[in-house]
């Protein structure tokens, strides 16, 4: 933050102090300081907003917003451990499916549970992880 205000960059300055409030705003609501998985979660929980309200703007006509949604959704971001590749996933699919001994959509919230604990320290899309999982127990 201190960086941001040497260099008057005021759209990452925005951006640092709305996740600083954010994170201490669950901390002081939650009576419990924060681990780094609940960090995690809260960031996770902003990018996901970002990402909405970028479609939204553009759905709207308002290209401005969108970006600077962008360029923030970017900074977050950056701030959060790497994505899981795609084989990473389909490994982890893999792996918790044959782990569960899955065999239909009644098993989903198992392997889901699973594919979570094998994916453990990277960051990956549930939308795109339930897909998978659903694609493959279906058959």
């Amino acid at each position: 933050m201190v960086e941001s205000m040497k260099a008057k960059d005021e759209a990452r300055l925005g951006t640092l102090r709305m996740m600083k409030s954010a994170l201490k705003k669950h901390e002081i609501d939650s009576r419990k300081p924060l681990d780094e998985a609940t960090e995690q979660q809260i960031l996770n929980t902003l990018i996901k907003q970002r990402r909405e309200s970028i479609e939204m703007f553009r759905k709207g006509g308002r290209e401005d917003l969108a970006s600077q949604e962008e360029a923030e959704l970017r900074m977050i971001e950056g701030y959060m451990p790497a994505m899981a590749s795609d084989d990473d996933i389909r490994s982890a699919v893999e792996a918790a499916i044959a782990e569960a001994g899955a065999g239909g959509a009644k098993a989903m919230g198992a392997v889901m549970k699973a594919v979570q604990s094998h994916l453990a320290g990277k960051r990956a899309d549930n939308k795109k992880i339930s897909e998978l999982v659903k694609a493959r127990l279906a058959g």
